[in-house]
Order: C-alpha cells, then structure tokens, then sequence
C-alpha cells in the first residue's frame, strides 16, 4: 500500500541526501530508506538523511503515524563501515556532535530520536536488520517483519558496542539475559525467533502494507489522544510510580472535555 504524494509543509516527495525518501499522505509519512544498492547502510549522509527527516516530519501539524522501511532486500545491513574509514576521525567527530540542549549525538537521534517523534512509528522490515539498522527498528513503536527477516546486535563483531539508542530500547522489549547475550554474541535471528523474545511485533508475508493498515487504522483515532498515550507509554515506565501516575492525571485532563475527545465521544456513540 503506498501512501500517495499531497502538498504539504514537506513539499512531499522529499528526497533527502539520496538516502531517504518522504512521503506523507492522508497523514501518514513513508521514510523510507533508499540507498537499496548498498543494503541501506549506514553512512554520514544517511544519518544526516534521517535527521533531517525528523526535523521535517516533527513540523507536520497533522501527522498522525509514520512508516518506516526499506528499498530493496533489506531493511539495513548496518553502518557501512567502508564509507567511514575514508575519514574516520572527521566522521566520529561529526557524528558525535550534539545539538545544543540535546542528549543525543547526531548519530544517536538518527536512530533513537524516532522513538521521541510524538506519533506512533512502524517499522517494517524485510531481509537484513542488523546494527545500526535495528537500532533504526527497535526505536520505533511496533515491528512488522517478514518471515525471511534476519536481525543481529551486530557491532561486537567489530571489536564495538551499541550506540545509537539500543540501551533504551532492547532492554524494554526482551528479558535481561536475552538481551546480555545478543549484545555479547552477535548472533542472528531469524524472524520466528526474533518474535518469541520480543524484538518483532508481528510476522506478515507484507510487512509494508502490515505497516500502512495499522498506520491508517490508527490515523483514524484522536490524535491529540494518542500524541498523549505515546507520551505516557514512554514516560511513565521509567519515572517511576508516583511521576507515571501524576503524568496520566495530567494528559487526561488535557484531554477531557476538548473538541477532539466530545468528537471522538460522539463517534462512539454514534456507531
């Protein structure tokens, strides 16, 4: 299913970087990785790409879900580590830097900085998901993955760890001890496994038009209520009872009562 182009604040198709491509249709944004020649790696202007995606679609007042996915056979094979070498010193000095104000690295926000866009994102994923490019999944909110899709925390092969967001992601999707020896080991899954402990949300013969349904499927609820459950569902968990509790009374109140929720009440009734 593919979203079609309408005018709006991205002057949609966007293509940015030659890397990533977006769509936005009937609310909805298709990310989509597009540098399918080379298994969608990681490279300076890819991460630059997905920032600047971010910048984009977080300025779309009516965006209610993203999608993102990739050309080709694989979702991402990982940082593409050849692009790097040619100037590793000017690369990590560069991907390392933060914006002012902001905790993530460059690096860091073009993977984790989805998980902070306040509209549900869905991944879906086919062929390769390994490294940084499941760093990209794992921060959206649901992974829709093809029967044949491969995962790995790829980057202790390269004598490395993760680091672009995976400590804030894995740890809320597997058990401690899977989570320890997928960083440890390295090791790939196939997508039967990676849906038994947790790091896909659903196997589908189309995880693409997977994704697009829910995506519409959700488009059709309030948006202004699930801008404030994604909040919720990110921020509760970890600031403990007393902040989750009060951050619930808080988003409920804002929402009770506006034009959205009375619309969204008379809907209800009405079906």
């Amino acid at each position: 299913m593919e979203p079609q182009a309408i005018e709006s604040s991205t002057n949609s198709p966007l293509v940015l970087e030659d890397r990533v491509r977006v769509t936005v249709g009937d609310g909805i944004a298709d990310v989509r990785l597009i540098r399918s020649d080379k298994h969608n790696g990681f490279d300076e202007p890819m991460v630059n790409a997905l920032n600047q995606a971010l910048d984009r679609l977080g300025d779309e007042p009516d965006l209610r879900a993203v999608v993102l996915c990739g050309e080709g056979p694989s979702f991402s094979a990982g940082l593409d580590f050849k692009s790097f070498m040619q100037d590793p010193e000017g690369s990590a000095e560069r991907l390392f830097a933060h914006r002012e104000g902001d905790v993530q690295n460059l690096a860091q926000r073009s993977t984790h900085g989805w998980r902070a866009l306040e509209v549900p994102v869905i991944a879906a994923v086919q062929g390769a998901c390994f490294g940084a490019g499941l760093q990209l999944a794992l921060a959206a909110d649901l992974r829709m993955a093809a029967p044949s899709a491969r995962f790995s925390v790829m980057e202790i092969r390269y004598g490395l760890i993760p680091d672009m967001g995976l400590s804030q992601t894995l740890p809320g999707l597997v058990r401690d001890d899977v989570a320890r020896e997928l960083v440890y080991t390295g090791r790939v899954l196939e997508a039967p496994e990676a849906y038994g402990v947790g790091l896909v949300s659903r196997i589908n013969d189309d995880p693409l038009g997977a994704a697009m349904r829910l995506a519409a499927e959700i488009s059709t609820r309030s948006p202004d209520a699930i801008r404030s459950a994604k909040r919720l569902l990110g921020a509760a968990p970890r600031g403990g009872v007393a902040a989750g509790l009060a951050l619930e009374e808080e988003l409920q109140q804002a929402l009770l009562g506006s034009p959205r929720q009375l619309a969204a009440v008379a809907e209800a009734l009405a079906g």
